[in-house]
C-alpha cells in the first residue's frame, strides 16, 4: 500500500493557481513537496496494481500518454508514469542545487551545513530514483511466483519514499523561514524550476 499523502490530492495534469506565483518561495516549496509526495503515492498505487495483475503484455498495447494515470495496468504506461515522476523530482532538486540554495548559503552562512545536508540527500535520492528505474525496466511480464522480484520492487520504492520523506521534512523544518525571506531569483520574476510542477513543466 503507498503511502498516504497529504490532501489536498494534485494530479499531473492540475494547473497551478495563479495566486501562487506571487506567494513566498518557503510556502511554495511545502505545497511542491505536498504534490510530489503525492505523485509518488500515485506510483506505489500503480506498482501495487501491476504486480497483482499485470495484465496483457505491453507489446501488443498502444502506449497511452501519462497524464491518463494513474489506472495504470500496462508496464509501459507504468514506466512512462515512473519516467514522469523522477523527471519532475531531478528538476525539483536541480533547480534548489542551482537557485535558492548558493544564495541561502551566501545570505544566511549558518545555513551552510544545512544545505550541503540536503545537497547530499539530493545524490541519495538520484541513487535511489536510477534504482526504480531499473527494477522496473526489468519487470517484463513477470511469472506469478516470483516473489523476490516483487519484493524488490516494492523494496525500492520504499527505500525512496522514507528518503523522500525524511528529506522533505528536514528542509521544510530549516529552511521554509529563510526561503519566504527570499527576494526573486530570476531577473523577470519568473517562477524558478525548484518550485515548477509537471503541468507547469509542460505549458
Amino acid at each position: 500500500m503507498g503511502m498516504e499523502a497529504p490532501n489536498p490530492r494534485v494530479t499531473m495534469d492540475d494547473p497551478t493557481e495563479p495566486s501562487d506565483r506571487v506567494r513566498a518561495f518557503g510556502n511554495q516549496l511545502v505545497d511542491v513537496h505536498l504534490w510530489l509526495r503525492d505523485q509518488l503515492d500515485q506510483l506505489r498505487d500503480d506498482v501495487d496494481a501491476f504486480l497483482d495483475d499485470p495484465g496483457p503484455d505491453p507489446a501488443s498495447q498502444p502506449s497511452r500518454p501519462s497524464r491518463d494515470l494513474p489506472n495504470v495496468r500496462n508496464l509501459r504506461d507504468l514506466r512512462a508514469h515512473c519516467l514522469t515522476f523522477c523527471s519532475a523530482l531531478t528538476r525539483h532538486h536541480t533547480g534548489e542545487d542551482t537557485g535558492p540554495f548558493p544564495v541561502l548559503a551566501a545570505e544566511v552562512p549558518e545555513l551552510r551545513p544545512v544545505i550541503d545536508e540536503l545537497v547530499r540527500d539530493h545524490r541519495l535520492v538520484t541513487d535511489a530514483l536510477r534504482r526504480v528505474e531499473e527494477v522496473l525496466d526489468s519487470l517484463g511480464r513477470m511469472p506469478e511466483h516470483d516473489e523476490a522480484r516483487r519484493r524488490r520492487v516494492r523494496g525500492e520504492l520504499d527505500t525512496l519514499a522514507a528518503l523522500l520523506e525524511t528529506h522533505f521534512s528536514y528542509e521544510e523544518r530549516r529552511l521554509v523561514s529563510a526561503l519566504n525571506d527570499l527576494g526573486a531569483l530570476s531577473p523577470d520574476g519568473s517562477r524558478p524550476d525548484f518550485l515548477l510542477t509537471a503541468a507547469e513543466l509542460d505549458s
